[in-house]
């Protein structure tokens, strides 16, 4: 497993923040990503969006891993009638459109919904969240359930449907400008300029966090912390937290086993856990009683209209 989270974090810097070594085995990759950019090209050029008559607002970004695009999503979702999330569902041990929560009830575990789709149910008390590879399957579901607006987290790629779209622009932007594989870039950073509301983070939007135990908040935070967590670039979360606050960092959406709870707890005694709700529902079932939420919302700054 350290090799593993080792080979995570060096990724991530070779994506985002390369050292010269890693700059050079980007350049060594650049003939496939020109590759790369001309099938994603061929693909939105070719793609038919099909309109499915209802308000369709995918909250996406152009660099891979995490940006906020969950709590942009939750943010946008949780005051609005008979609204519908639909996302793919990483980390899962089901396949296939599952309706994960309808009007706040949820309907399965963690294991079948993924820890995103249950941080979106759990968070959305009367909104429904459906989980399917297949995007348009699974808004084919929402609109048979009564959905009147659909949010894709994570469709921005999605050229097919007709919707809305957010990007979400990152607070630190990479220094790698290259597309998969030479750099992080899903599509190239122009297409900022070709869709209809860009959030920057720090800017658009800013984050609120605010540390619960036990449901109840903190007002300060214990002297012996450890930041567990397993999501993407996880070193952000450090800038909310006490300097020099130590972490155990696994891939985004890693499943935590009993070995390695327990492995953590005998080398990390007398310590309170700092984790972030995609943690906590997967962490729950090993009851913990030294964990620390790190709640995060998103207020949005930037004003604009939904589309109706």
């Amino acid at each position: 497993m350290i090799i593993k989270n080792y080979f995570t974090q060096w990724i991530e810097q070779y994506l985002f923040f390369p050292n010269p070594l890693q700059r050079l085995i980007s350049v060594a990759l650049f003939p496939f990503t020109i590759l790369y950019c001309i099938v994603v090209a061929y693909k939105r050029i070719g793609a038919k969006p099909f309109d499915f008559e209802l308000p369709i607002v995918s909250i996406g970004n152009l660099v891979v891993g995490g940006s906020g695009k969950t709590p942009v999503t939750i943010a946008l979702a949780k005051d609005k009638k008979d609204a519908f999330v639909i996302l793919r569902g990483y980390g899962r041990s089901s396949k296939g459109m599952i309706v994960i929560s309808q009007k706040g009830k949820i309907l399965v575990d963690i294991e079948k919904s993924g820890d995103e789709a249950m941080v979106l149910a759990r968070s959305l008390p009367n909104g429904s969240v459906i989980v399917a590879e297949n995007r348009i399957e699974g808004i084919q579901k929402a609109k048979e359930l009564g959905a009147k607006i659909i949010f894709l987290d994570d469709g921005y790629s999605k050229h097919n449907i007709h919707k809305f779209d957010i990007l979400i622009r990152p607070k630190e932007e990479p220094t790698n400008l290259f597309c998969l594989p030479s750099g992080g870039y899903r599509e190239t950073k122009m297409m900022y300029s070709f869709v209809p509301v860009v959030l920057k983070d720090g800017e658009d939007f800013r984050r609120i966090v605010t540390f619960k135990k036990d449901g109840e908040i903190l007002e300060t935070l214990p002297k012996n912390i450890l930041l567990l967590t397993a999501i993407s670039k996880p070193k952000r979360l450090l800038e909310f937290l006490p300097k020099d606050t130590k972490m155990e960092a696994f891939p985004d959406h890693h499943n935590f086993t009993a070995y390695e709870i327990d492995t953590i707890l005998e080398k990390y005694k007398d310590t309170e856990f700092v984790v972030t709700m995609k943690d906590m529902v997967k962490l729950e079932k090993f009851g913990l009683t030294n964990l620390i939420l790190m709640d995060l919302e998103v207020e949005i700054v930037k004003e604009f209209d939904l589309p109706k």
